[in-house]
């Protein structure tokens, strides 16, 4: 192996959250010398000393110096839909059934993103049941600057717009699908989003009419489903990943929520809601299973009181899966084409 020059030996190491070499995702910049500068296209800010130390081993090169730089671009979305201003990636997080954890995983995977150095936005496109104000803390009423547009709120460093900061956490929201599918888009072109790497759409629960339309109408990067190992929830979530293929949009992968339970008191393990589902579900459909999470008070407690687990217990077991689904969804989304459009310069016709 000495002998295999240093590019030809970084260009084989098989990242395990890219899934492929380094070669094949083209992220090697430089080589000079000893020199090696790579640039990921996913957030690294945690990860990067451990892939340093991983090529020196690989390479059995202990003193070779390796940069990591990181680089989130745009991807591309559906045909037809303009782009979102401010907001480079959108990842549509959905489960098809409530009541399995979605929007616990979003506000986490969001943080966890931003903890390894993204710039971060959450949109609660929940209209009937918006948690994410009371999960990152962001309970106020948003302001705006220039009576057009309206400023998001920012809690643990995320940027967050939902309709639960317009109206009163009690108001039941007693709207028709193209009522409250209209609001959304508005609320989500009308936030004026800063400089995003990655907006998380809290997408509502179900396949029905809304949920196909919010797709069709808006920009969608990828999606990752969310589901519980249990057969009922199994099966709403198959229904979901159905409808993003039937719109186009790809999905990174399956999240298994509440995979086993833990006695805080005696350390037995359980598997409540059945086991093994997540891993089969994605099997049948040829994505990835993304993670697993374990059914832990703390979570529902830190949820609850506005300090979900990522940044209230930083390096709990739940926080470690949460960082390692975030980093596999996003490198998993760095290798989709590239979004070339902003390369290209608008042509405008006027009358003179």
């Amino acid at each position: 192996m000495t002998d295999i020059p240093l590019q030809q030996k970084i260009a084989e190491y098989i990242d395990p959250y890219l899934g492929v070499s380094l070669g094949e995702a083209e992220v090697i910049r430089e080589v000079s010398g000893e020199n090696v500068v790579l640039e990921l296209g996913f957030p690294t800010a945690r990860y990067a000393d451990a892939l340093v130390e991983a090529l020196r081993a690989h390479t059995g090169m202990p003193g070779v110096n390796l940069e990591v730089r990181n680089e989130m671009r745009p991807r591309a979305t559906q045909r037809g839909v303009d782009p979102i201003p401010g907001v480079k990636n959108t990842l549509a997080i959905a489960s098809g059934k409530g009541g399995v954890g979605k929007s616990t995983t979003t506000v986490n995977l969001a943080l966890a993103l931003a903890d390894e150095g993204a710039r971060v936005g959450i949109l609660d496109a929940d209209i009937y049941g918006p948690s994410q104000p009371r999960m990152l803390g962001t309970l106020g009423k948003p302001e705006t600057l220039d009576g057009k547009s309206i400023q998001p709120l920012t809690g643990h460093g995320i940027q967050c717009m939902s309709i639960g900061n317009l109206v009163d956490e009690e108001t039941p929201m007693i709207w028709r699908g193209p009522m409250a599918t209209g609001a959304l888009e508005q609320l989500l072109r009308d936030t004026r989003w800063d400089n995003l790497d990655y907006l998380l759409i809290d997408l509502p629960p179900g396949t029905g009419d809304i949920q196909l339309t919010l797709c069709q109408k808006i920009p969608l990067t990828a999606a990752l489903i969310v589901t519980t190992p249990q057969d009922i929830a199994l099966l709403d979530a198959r229904r979901g990943l159905k409808m993003f293929e039937k719109v186009k949009v790809p999905v990174l992968g399956v999240v298994e929520n509440m995979s086993v339970h833990v006695c805080s008191a005696c350390g037995h393990a359980e598997h409540i809601f059945g086991e093994g589902g997540g891993a089969r579900m994605a099997a049948d459909h040829e994505v990835a299973l993304l993670g697993s999470l374990p059914l832990d008070i703390t979570v529902r407690e830190g949820t609850d009181n506005g300090r979900p687990s990522v940044v209230g217990d930083p390096e709990g077991v739940a926080s470690n899966a949460y960082r390692e689904i975030a980093r596999r969804a996003s490198a998993k989304m760095s290798l989709l084409a590239r979004n070339m459009s902003a390369g290209f310069p608008r042509i405008v016709v006027e009358n003179s």
